[in-house]
């Protein structure tokens, strides 16, 4: 239910809420968010090589992302704990910029989204790349967490329009 303000997180006196979804259908939801890392060349030699000294860092950073999906609602506050039945995290190599793309795809079927879950499971894996690659360069700079899309509920689907894209 939105209030006054359009907002569903807020009551009628402003206050915050967990949102009431026991009345919503059980359909079937799917997320997918993205973002990016952008780091030095023997930083993005280092993870593309395999030679980085604390070991597989995508590897480290896809079990992350996926153990955060799983943990969202312990750590944003209104979020709901959702019973994910995949959640996948892959990498692709930007070698033009530098960089490494992360993308989670979370499914669920349930009584409310998944966004939050990939966003969340997107920004833990982009930190883990930063974590196990810090002793190299602490100037790596994280960007572009964004939602790509998502399909079930009410909302229907929602597919971020490509103008919006900073890439």
């Amino acid at each position: 239910m939105a209030y006054e303000n359009g907002l569903t997180h807020f009551d009628q006196s402003g206050q915050a809420i967990m949102v009431d979804v026991s009345g919503k259908q059980e359909t079937s939801r799917t997320a997918i968010a993205s973002g990016r890392i952008h780091v030095n060349k023997a930083v993005y030699e280092a993870i593309e090589q395999g030679t980085a000294k604390k070991g597989d860092v995508l590897g480290t950073a896809r079990i992350a992302g996926i153990m955060a999906a799983k943990s969202t609602s312990s750590v944003i506050p209104l979020c709901h704990p959702l019973p994910i039945a995949k959640c996948s995290v892959n990498f692709t190599m930007l070698p033009e910029e530098s960089a490494v793309e992360a993308r989670a795809t979370v499914k669920v079927t349930g009584q409310t989204g998944v966004e939050m879950e990939a966003l969340h499971s997107v920004s833990v894996a982009l930190l883990t790349i930063y974590d196990m690659c810090k002793a190299l360069d602490k100037s790596m700079e994280i960007q572009y967490i964004h939602l790509e899309k998502k399909t079930g509920g009410k909302s229907g689907t929602y597919i971020r329009p490509e103008e919006t894209n900073k890439k």
